[in-house]
This record gives C-alpha cells, sequence and structure tokens, in this order.
C-alpha cells in the first residue's frame, strides 16, 4: 500500500539531526526537538482556487524546511512520515 496525497498535501519524510555527544551526556528520545526538515516522497496534485488548478511548487526528491508543529505523523512499514499541508513546507533546501 502506497501513500498518495491528495489536494495541496505533501508527503515527507523527516531527516533526523546527527546526534551529538558532549562528554557522557547523553539526551533522551524526549528532551529532543522535533526534526523540521525533511525529503519529498509524494505530492498531491494541488489545489482548485477560483475555479484553476494550482499546481505544487515543490517535487519529489527536494529537500525542504517545514513548521515545527505542522502535519500528521503517519507510520508505514516502520517507516515514518509526515502528511503536510504544502503551504505549510517554508523552504526548499539547495
Amino acid at each position: 500500500m502506497a501513500i498518495k496525497p491528495l489536494a495541496d498535501r505533501v508527503l515527507v519524510s523527516p531527516i533526523e539531526e546527527n546526534q551529538e555527544k558532549v562528554g557522557s551526556i547523553i539526551i533522551p528520545d524526549t528532551a529532543k526537538e522535533k526534526p523540521q526538515e525533511g525529503k519529498v516522497e509524494a505530492v498531491g496534485p494541488g489545489k482548485k482556487e477560483n475555479g484553476h488548478m494550482i499546481e505544487p511548487t515543490v517535487k519529489v526528491g527536494d529537500r525542504v524546511l517545514y513548521s515545527k508543529y505542522s502535519g500528521t505523523e503517519v507510520k508505514q512499514n516502520g517507516q515514518e512520515y509526515l502528511i503536510v499541508r504544502e503551504s505549510d513546507i517554508l523552504a526548499i533546501l539547495s
């Protein structure tokens, strides 16, 4: 089963930040911040506005920066994804 976003939604695979260990201090998972960067895995067809179809700006494979508390978390085949609206994507990273 594949996840296919609808309308202006985008399926993002969050990219976890590299863990840095300073001395012998280990930060527990509950104290870590949610990632805000991810890779676009799938894109919906766009949304209709005033009778015109507005195509999405992002495409599959783009690395994006998204709002911290946006989207819906989804898990499939052990992989975690996030479904966000295109308007919640702040930037495309190069």
